[in-house]
């Protein structure tokens, strides 16, 4: 087990790992107290012979080393003639990408390829260990606090398993995608967690994360500017952004337009931090200037579904046609299309649809719009469905 803190071993580690066909990678990170992840662990294995499920080939690099520069990891990852593999991989590209301003190419995600190969819904690592690797993890270690130093053996022992076992399941999931022709189904997926406007955070667009039930568009200028405000907040001071707003605060304070700080601190909902003079004046500069945006600068109000009981009908129908599709072809529902999906297309909304793209509208979405057209019907024959041609 190789714990490495010293920059000419981590050079010598990243040039040998440089000339193996792909690297399965893996980090442990806090969040709970930052906005931007802090990375406290990275792992990583190349292929061997014999057991993939050993700790040779397997190392772990110490982030939080002093003096130690991760640009030989940043350089690896960047390489175009290794594979870099992740489980369920969003997070640690995040990571990469903000820190050390590259995005992992090529990528594989495990998680999407098992999707794929039939393995369900958001499989978790753990379950293919189980079913692949004929293997069980001890879990014991998943909510430790990978920050703190010295870390203990069965700490480093847990996160060299992440990457370990995730040789075999890698190899095995590249084999099946081949033998069934999907493997452009996955590169579709992975060219989204490649692409750099997916981890681009844009505090114009933080109010889409609010909860709310108006359509007032008055209401959501204000929301909108609260929101962003919040957001380059909570950037500027790398905390987790209800520290410097809750969401109930802040859809408070959109409703109730306080024009001073008199009429700001009678929110009940305002947290601390938020009341002190800068804060407020800044708060109430958010206010003032969601007010002032023109009705046609405004944001529009979330489309509501039509609860008409003919859309209702045609959107149950579309499910039931999404599970038979599902079950022939093996890949996870959700992967497919979501239940959001499945109300637009029964209610005439086609645009930006994923399930209408790609490898998805020829499993689903092609099928979909043929039922809509009263050009199939669905049937059953003892427990399947059956979809017939009208």
């Amino acid at each position: 087990m190789r714990l490495i803190s010293d920059q000419a071993e981590l050079e010598a580690i990243c040039a040998d790992f440089a000339e193996a066909p792909y690297v399965t990678v893996d980090t442990e990170f806090l969040r709970e107290r930052t906005y931007w992840p802090q990375l406290c662990l990275l792992q990583m294995a190349r292929p061997i012979g014999g057991d993939p499920s050993s700790e040779e080939g397997a190392v772990l690099i110490d982030p939080l080393a002093k003096g130690l520069d991760l640009a030989p990891v940043h350089a690896l990852m960047a390489d175009p003639n290794v594979v870099k593999v992740f489980h369920a991989a969003r997070q640690d590209v995040e990571i990469f990408y903000h820190f050390g301003d590259v995005i992992p190419t090529p990528l594989f995600d495990t998680q999407v390829a098992a999707m794929v190969c039939g393995y369900g819904d958001q499989v978790g690592y753990e379950t293919l260990v189980r079913k692949i690797a004929k293997a069980q993890l001890d879990k014991s270690s998943r909510f430790t606090d990978w920050s703190r130093r010295p870390l203990s053996d069965k700490q480093l022992h847990y996160a060299l398993g992440d990457v370990t076992h995730l040789r075999r399941i890698y190899e095995h999931l590249s084999k099946r995608l081949e033998e069934t022709g999907r493997e452009r189904w996955v590169a579709e997926e992975i060219a989204i967690l490649t692409d750099p406007a997916t981890y681009n955070v844009h505090p114009e667009d933080a109010w889409r994360r609010l909860k709310t039930r108006t359509n007032s568009t008055a209401f959501l200028a204000i929301a909108r500017e609260l929101a962003a405000w919040r957001e380059r907040t909570a950037q500027e001071r790398d905390v987790p952004r209800n520290r410097v707003i809750k969401d109930d605060a802040l859809l408070e304070i959109a409703a109730n337009r306080p024009k001073t700080e008199e009429d700001l601190g009678r929110s009940r909902l305002l947290q601390r931090d938020a009341r002190k003079p800068k804060a407020m004046e800044e708060i109430l500069a958010a206010v003032a200037r969601g007010e002032a945006c023109p009705p046609e600068d405004r944001p529009e109000a979330p489309d509501k579904m039509p609860q008409k009981s003919n859309a209702q009908a045609l959107s149950d129908l579309l499910k039931v046609l999404l599970k038979a599709r599902s079950e022939e072809t093996g890949v996870a529902p959700k992967l497919i299309a979501s239940s959001a999906e499945l109300e637009a297309i029964a209610s005439g909304e086609m645009d930006g649809i994923p399930a209408l793209h790609g490898w998805r509208r020829e499993v689903f979405g092609e099928d979909a719009l043929r039922l809509k057209r009263g050009e199939i019907a669905l049937s059953a024959k003892g427990s399947r469905v059956r979809i017939t041609k009208l």
